[in-house]
This record gives C-alpha cells, structure tokens and sequence, in this order.
C-alpha cells in the first residue's frame, strides 16, 4: 500500500473518530448531574433480586438511610435458592419500610427482571416508582435527588447512569465503554427536543417514573422478552408519546454489575441483540467503532515503526490528529466520571473486544443457540 493511501486512510480515521470526540464533548454539559433535593415526595424503592443474599443487605441500609423522602422499599424474591427472601423478610420485622413480595415459578413468553419489576409495580403504595438492580449502590441523598431530577426535566421516565466499579480484566476493560458509547453517539439535546424512538436511551440499573406514566406506556409487561431494559423500556414510553430523560449519576451512584470476565462477555452478549450487536446496526457500529477507535492506533504504530520514511507530511499529521481524537473520550471520561486511565489508554483493545461481544452475539442468535443468566436458560432475542 502506497504511502499516499495510507494517508487517505488517516484521514478516514480521523473522520470517524472525530464524530464521537465532537459529540462527547457538545454531550457533556447535557448530560448533567441531579439537581439537589427539593420538598421530601414519597418513593416506592423497588428491587428485584434473585439470589442476591450477598448484596440485598447492603442495598436495604443504604435506601433506608435516604434522606428527604418518605420512602416504602419494596424487594421481590424471584424464586431465590440462597436465602435472599428471609433476609428481606428478617428486616420486614423490624423496619415498617420494607416488604418482601415473592415472585415464584417465570411464566413462559417473559424475561425474569421484566416480570419482576411488573409485580413489583403491582404492589406499591406511592406514585413515585424507583427502579433500582441490587449491585447499585446509593448516597443518602440519591434517591431524594433522582426524584428531583425527574420534576426538573418534564419527563416522564429517567434513567440515571451510576458510576461503573470495575475489578476483573474485562470490567476494567469494557464496562467504560458504557458512557463511550452513550455520550459518542446520542445527540442528548436532539433527544429531548424530538423525543424520537430511535433516539431513547436510557440504564438498566436505575429508572424513576409515576405510576400513571408507567400504566399508560404498558410498562414492563410491554417489554416482557426483552433482556435489554435500559433501551427498551425508554422506547416503549416514547411510542405512546411520553417523554423520556437521562442524567449522570455518578456522583450519588456507583454499581458493580459483574466480579468476573465470564460474566461480563456474557452479560453484555445476553442482550447485544437488541442494541449495538442487532443485524440492522452492527455492521454501521463495527465500521465506526473500529475506524475512528482501533484505524489511528494501527496507523501510528505502522508510522513508528518504520520511522514516517516517505510518509508525506500531511498523512503524518492525519494519523496524529485521528490517533489523539480516538483518545479524547476516553480522557473526557477519565476526568468527568472517575474512570480508569489505564483503561483509557486500552481504548483500542477494548474496541476490539466489545465489538467481539457484539458479533459473538449475533452469530449466536442467528445460530439458535441458548444461553442462561442466574439459572436461567434464555431464549435468543
């Protein structure tokens, strides 16, 4: 390959790696923090956990040490087989807040979180529903502050992002590219100016909502086979025209989502499908992705190594400008949420591998095979 053609590729890299560097940065003031806590509101906390007896405890101090609302905390056994229910149940005695509602045997057609969360929805006693998984973790003053993002943005489903804990190799390595993904190829104020299908996002691990807003979009009975929530639930409120909102809350939130590399390949596989790793956006995703975050790194490591001999300067200066617009997310995200700059500087690696995750999905999905979370099998989406 001509020296020439390669720069053509440099300025290809530079344009893919451009859009998610342009965009982080216009998504940053959008994305901003919960406002603080206004007139205390009452909040129905509500948990699904299934074999969850290491982590329910320590979910149930911190949402009852809250502050500034009145808060019932609502936990759903889903057919535990370590424990969790009598855990709940030991404080239910002790504490008026909480009760333990037992979900038994998963009817057929549903995902377990999906029918979890619908009853628990069916037994709360206040307006305000807060969705929260077990592995987040809460500040006293989260759940007063979620609610009072919810007030302030007009919306009627938000979802905030915790701060992303990180132990194992592949956590380290790939559950950054979360906020990457989000603030690289989200317009978030075209979002909330349009309110368009397409565009809703959202987290799994933290929705707030009201109850009527919750029956009219159907709920999560409308999205009963889903195994992607964060996504899917924000787009079933804005097909019935509601309106749906994101924050960061990674200064009240923290979440630790996996301990071990097989369960992060596997937990961001179970449901690749229905974002990123669908047949209608992977190819698209893969083009972007590995043009703008893993082409400028290649590119500079083929320019060092032969020391830019007959490189013609203005491939030289495309490769740097594409390799340092690759890393300005990652750096952004550094700073802005505390992330890990050895992750950071990883960036291409992780490319690399998320976007394995994606097309190992896919190909598993088109192949019919099963796979299982927490003991159960799930049908391929």
């Amino acid at each position: 390959m001509t020296h020439s053609a390669v720069g053509v590729l440099a300025i290809i890299a530079a344009v893919l790696a451009a859009l998610p560097a342009v965009l982080t940065l216009l998504n940053l003031r959008a994305f901003g923090r919960a406002p603080a806590a206004g007139p205390s509101q009452s909040v129905s906390v509500l948990v699904p956990a299934r074999n969850e007896a290491v982590a329910i405890p320590r979910l149930m101090r911190e949402a009852l040490a809250s502050r500034g609302v009145d808060l019932e905390l609502v936990v759903l056994d889903d057919d535990s087989s370590d424990g969790t229910g009598d855990l709940v149940a030991g404080l239910a005695e002790k504490d008026p807040r909480v009760r333990l509602v037992c979900g038994g045997p998963l009817p057929s057609g549903w995902c377990g979180k999906q029918h979890a969360c619908a009853l628990l929805a069916e037994h709360t006693r206040h307006d305000t529903l807060m969705f929260v998984d077990v592995d987040v973790s809460l500040a006293p003053e989260a759940v007063a502050r979620g609610v009072a993002f919810l007030d302030a943005s007009g919306a009627d489903l938000v979802s905030g992002f915790p701060r992303q804990q990180t132990g194992s190799f592949l956590e380290w390595l790939l559950l950054p590219l979360i906020h990457f993904v989000l603030l690289g190829f989200l317009p978030i104020a075209r979002s909330r100016a349009t309110n368009a299908v397409g565009m809703a996002a959202g987290c799994g691990q933290w929705f707030i909502t009201r109850r009527e807003a919750y029956r009219r979009a159907g709920g999560h009975a409308a999205i009963q086979a889903s195994l992607h929530d964060g996504v899917m639930l924000p787009r079933t409120y804005r097909r019935v025209g509601l309106a749906t909102d994101i924050f960061d809350a990674s200064d009240i939130a923290s979440c630790r989502m996996y301990t071990r590399s097989l369960d992060v390949w596997n937990g961001l596989a179970k449901n690749a499908t229905e974002g990123i790793g669908s047949p209608a956006t992977i190819v698209p995703f893969t083009i972007l992705l590995a043009g703008g975050g893993i082409l400028p790194l290649v590119l500079l490591a083929a320019g060092l190594a032969t020391g830019w001999r007959g490189w013609p300067v203005w491939a030289v200066v495309a490769v740097a400008v594409a390799a340092g617009l690759s890393y300005l997310p990652r750096l952004v995200a550094v700073f802005r949420f505390g992330q890990s700059l050895s992750s950071a500087l990883a960036h291409p690696l992780g490319i690399a591998v998320f976007l394995a995750v994606q097309w190992f999905a896919l190909i598993r999905r088109g192949l019919g095979m099963q796979t299982s979370w927490r003991g159960r099998s799930l049908q391929p989406q």
